[in-house]
């Protein structure tokens, strides 16, 4: 389906680093590139750099007195808590502002590729920082680089903008940036706020005309019931929506084996997610494609393979699951991280769901948590809420 992709990459995207014993750690983007490289999915893409976001750029979404606070910690490494940074979750360090604005840069690059029209499809993998506020840090963010690209483009223009966030935790910030925003439609799958961080993502949070929707799942959901969720939501309210461009946040902590929350995904579940997400930027938006990374804890097992599997599908060439890892790149992760790498691109799964019109089973948490999502928007976009 692609007719080009672009990711956007520069060493210096690593230097986003809260330290050695934070979760959010630069080596899994490191790893990534790694696996991307030796699968020679790097060479199906076209590679470009990035600048940092400028200060007039951050301030589409950023208070400017806050963008300042973040500049006076960067150059002391001192905390600011009233700024969010000098928290567990956002340790204040020098260069801070520095290497969040590089990410901030690598997502407006992805938007203006694409805009532009150099690119059909362009990804910031390093980005999806998605739970920073206009004036405060948040959940391991700093500057929200998904929100900043949404609003470049409609700076620019774009009159009608659909964004999907499948990390496991609720896209808390890019949804109060946009929630008075008919212009911006903010669909987030997420673990239920009552048992995850950051505790907002309510099916009743609806936004201006039904533009905000959450589908909030329960604890231990699983690949079926996750896919199942996700085809009785997005595709009717994209499809009614008719977004000019998608923007696409890619946690991959959903997954069974991050240590962050309750979810239980495969990596072949998510590849099938981006799939989905692929057909639905074609069907919808014209194939305008804007895709980050986000969320993801599992360094090893995880995030490389689930984005690397990203690239390989924006690139409009996916890995068979069975491919292995290449011996060349397991030496690696063995040598940057101690750990074991894993062998192949796939959890052996085989992620299959049994459609929503098929009728839903008041019965099921799942099911359940569909339609309290459906209830609540569907009729706000003219949509009928039942199966």
């Amino acid at each position: 389906m692609s007719r080009s992709a672009r990711v956007i990459w520069d060493d210096a995207l690593t230097s986003y680093n809260f330290g050695p014993s934070h979760p959010l750690a630069p080596v899994r983007v490191e790893l990534t590139m790694a696996l991307a490289r030796e699968l020679g999915v790097l060479d199906k893409v076209e590679m470009a750099g990035c600048v940092p976001a400028s200060d007039d750029e951050l301030a589409l979404v950023h208070e400017r007195d806050y963008i300042e606070a973040v500049k006076r910690v960067s150059a002391s490494g001192l905390p600011d808590f009233g700024a969010g940074l000098g928290t567990s979750d956002n340790p204040a360090f020098a260069g801070v502002h520095e290497a969040s604005a590089l990410i901030a840069g690598a997502s407006l690059a992805a938007a203006r590729s694409v805009w532009e029209g150099s690119a059909e499809h362009a990804v910031n993998i390093a980005g999806g920082l998605h739970h920073a506020m206009p004036a405060q840090a948040s959940g391991f963010c700093v500057y929200n680089d998904p929100a900043l690209a949404i609003a470049w483009l409609l700076k620019q223009g774009a009159g009608r903008i659909a964004y999907v966030d499948v990390d496991v935790h609720h896209g808390d910030g890019v949804q109060t940036v946009f929630y008075d925003d008919p212009r911006v439609l903010t669909i987030s799958l997420h673990e239920s706020p009552r048992t995850l961080f950051p505790g907002t993502g309510f099916p009743e949070e609806t936004g201006a005309d039904g533009t905000a929707v959450n589908v909030a799942l329960p604890a231990g959901s699983g690949d079926s019931g996750w896919l199942r969720a996700f085809h009785a939501v997005v595709p009717p309210l994209l499809h009614e929506f008719g977004p000019e461009i998608l923007v696409t946040q890619h946690g991959c902590d959903s997954h069974a084996l991050d240590p962050l929350a309750n979810l239980m995904l495969s990596v072949d579940g998510q590849r099938a997610a981006y799939a989905a997400l692929h057909r639905l930027a074609h069907e919808t938006a014209g194939g305008r494609w804007i895709a980050t990374g986000g969320g993801g804890y599992e360094l090893v097992q995880v995030v490389p393979r689930a984005w690397t599997h990203l690239i390989a599908e924006m690139a409009g060439h996916p890995i068979d699951p069975a491919t292995p890892t290449s011996e060349d790149w397991r030496q690696f992760v063995r040598e940057r991280t101690g750990e074991t790498p894993p062998l192949t691109m796939t959890d052996g799964r085989n992620p299959e769901f049994r459609d929503f019109s098929g009728g839903y089973d008041p019965a099921d948490p799942i099911d359940r948590a569909v339609m309290a999502t459906r209830h609540a928007v569907f009729p706000l976009h003219g949509l009928d809420p039942m199966p």
